[in-house]
């Protein structure tokens, strides 16, 4: 091969930034190299680099070669010495164990007059740092910044690569949902840089404990997805405990101090139980809440669940109904009287939700405000009761009308607007409403419910508490939301003649709430002896089937009897 002919200074030039020129002459196989590829393959033996096989052979095959020639069939003009330009990216190692020096070359190739390559000339630099850069790059794309493991993003394409190649081969295998338990107590406790350590020591510990074909990734902040290939419904509680005793049975030292882990696992067999990556997600999930609800640290596995699958589908229909019913003005109420425990004269009216199907057939208040609060509509649904009852007390000045309300919509900015809107709209209203917050959801910031509480007070309306006794609002709290009325749960009344566990309860509920000057309602009064002893304990007010069930007709419109002759 004829060497290349060079200016006496280039080949100085180029070793000064870090490349080197090659002539390459094919049919003899020899290579020539300039001054500058002695710095550059600073650990490769020089007669390696003097043949282009022996070259060839320090190529890395598992290297990622990129290969960029600008023209595959020399023309005519090409053929008679112009040269064919090329680029070409690879790695290459001077042994097994020497580091991977990666290089950029490129320079043209040329051909005789029958288009076969006789020489190649061209120049090659190190591109370690570029490549090095390039890779931290893709990790970050690909890992998780904290962990070191595959993001959420990389997790689900691989989870759906593990159902395909599943589904492919009639294997199967586990994907687990590792959640940490009470990681915002941490937070609370010690700061979020804390709970950075201990979400980082968990994935750790996790990874130790996993074999080398199985799949580790972040998924969110305290959960980890896992896919543990190959593994059956018997081997996942022997996984999962491993898994679990790793993380719970070692103290995680942080810079503020020891901190005590544990976690839970919801656990789904694919794709038995999951065919897509979105499905085993879900369902690793729902049974990881499951887990944690249960027991923290415990493990959760997916199963077909005939009974849950017709709640949902219960609860999808329910859902629709419910918008359905908004929309075309199907929310209807009703009329309970609460009556003066000792003159039976009526007191207030309570407005309870109904709604009209579109068959006709109306659901009452219990077949519709639980799903309405567990399925989030919970808000929509009072908004409509306020217009409706707003309403009322409008046409009808000399009544009194009581509403319930879900905790929720007492932080809803759109209810509050609606109902200083309204009361504006309608002076003299707001004396005559009573809002019920139903106690049965518990308080969750009884702050908030605070705040609530004396603005709706400071409007001139009265608050009560609803369903008393029957979730977490104690008498502490009634003094500090200052509501003017306790209705006892009718759970405790219904029976009262017969109960004197009921008896005790009710009786000392009356007697604290008069302490405190708050009225009290008895609900779900059912005969005249209840009625009587309530009366006699300093109950106030009384409702329920003794008195008369709700109506959809309006009661204070109702002519009173007329006295039967004599």
């Amino acid at each position: 091969m004829p060497r290349a002919t060079q200016e006496p200074r280039v080949p100085a030039i180029l070793a000064a930034l870090g490349r080197a020129a090659f002539t390459w002459d094919i049919p003899s196989d020899s290579l020539t190299w300039t001054e500058g590829a002695a710095s550059i393959f600073q650990d490769i033996d020089p007669p390696s680099l003097a043949t282009g096989n022996g070259y060839g052979a320090l190529i890395e095959p598992s290297g990622s070669i990129r290969v960029d020639i600008l023209s595959a069939t020399p023309t005519a003009r090409q053929r008679c010495g112009e040269g064919v330009p090329y680029r070409i990216e690879y790695g290459l190692r001077a042994s097994a164990s020497a580091p991977m020096l990666w290089i950029e070359e490129s320079g043209c190739w040329f051909a005789d007059a029958d288009g076969k390559a006789v020489r190649v000339e061209g120049i090659v630099r190190l591109e370690n740092e570029r490549r090095a850069r390039d890779e931290r790059l893709i990790s970050l794309s690909r890992n998780d910044a904290l962990t070191g493991e595959l993001n959420r993003t990389y997790l689900t394409a691989a989870l759906a690569e593990a159902i395909e190649e599943a589904v492919r081969y009639r294997s199967s295998f586990a994907f687990m949902m590792v959640g940490i338990d009470h990681l915002a107590r941490i937070n609370n406790a010690f700061g979020f840089d804390v709970a950075d350590e201990v979400i980082g020591d968990v994935a750790r510990r996790i990874r130790a404990r996993l074999r080398g074909g199985d799949v580790l990734g972040r998924f969110s902040g305290n959960k980890f997805g896992v896919i543990l290939k190959n593994c059956g419904l018997d081997d996942v509680s022997v996984a999962a405990e491993r898994l679990l005793a790793g993380i719970r049975e070692e103290i995680v030292m942080t810079k503020s101090g020891p901190v005590s882990v544990t976690a839970s696992i919801g656990a789904v067999l694919a794709p038995r139980y999951a065919r897509t990556a979105d499905e085993a997600i879900n369902r690793a999930q729902e049974v990881l809440e499951a887990a944690k609800s249960r027991r923290s640290g415990s493990l959760a596995v997916w199963r077909p669940d005939i009974e849950r699958d017709a709640q949902r589908r219960i609860n999808i229909r329910v859902t629709d109904e419910i918008v359905t019913a908004l929309n075309e003005r199907r929310i209807l109420t009703a009329f309970e009287r609460v009556v003066d425990a000792r003159t039976r004269e009526t007191a207030f009216y309570e407005c309870l939700v109904r709604m009209q199907q579109q068959n006709g057939q109306v659901l009452l208040a219990p077949d519709v405000v639980p799903v309405a609060e567990k399925l989030g509509l919970i808000r929509l649904v009072d908004h409509r009761v306020l217009e409706l009852v707003i309403a009322e007390l409008a046409e009808a000045p000399h009544v009194r009308l009581s509403l319930n309300i879900s905790p929720e919509t007492t932080m809803d900015v759109d209810w509050w607007t609606a109902i200083e809107a309204l009361m504006g709209a309608h002076p003299g209203v707001a004396e005559r409403l009573t809002v019920e917050i139903t106690e049965t959801a518990a308080i969750q910031d009884i702050d908030d419910v605070q705040r609530f509480v004396t603005r709706l007070k400071n409007l001139g309306s009265r608050i009560a508490i609803d369903d008393f006794g029957a979730g977490y609002t104690s008498f502490r709290n009634l003094r500090k939301l200052g509501v003017d009325i306790v209705k006892i749960d009718g759970a405790f009344v219904h029976n009262l003649a017969r109960s004197s566990d009921d008896r005790a309860f009710v009786q000392t509920l009356i007697d604290l709430a008069r302490r405190l000057d708050i009225r009290t309602v008895a609900e779900w009064v059912q005969d005249e002896q209840s009625a009587a002893m309530l009366r006699d304990w300093g109950c106030d007010y009384i409702q329920g089937r003794l008195i008369g069930l709700a109506s959809p007709t309006r009661p204070w419109n109702v002519p009173a009897a007329v006295p039967a002759a004599n």
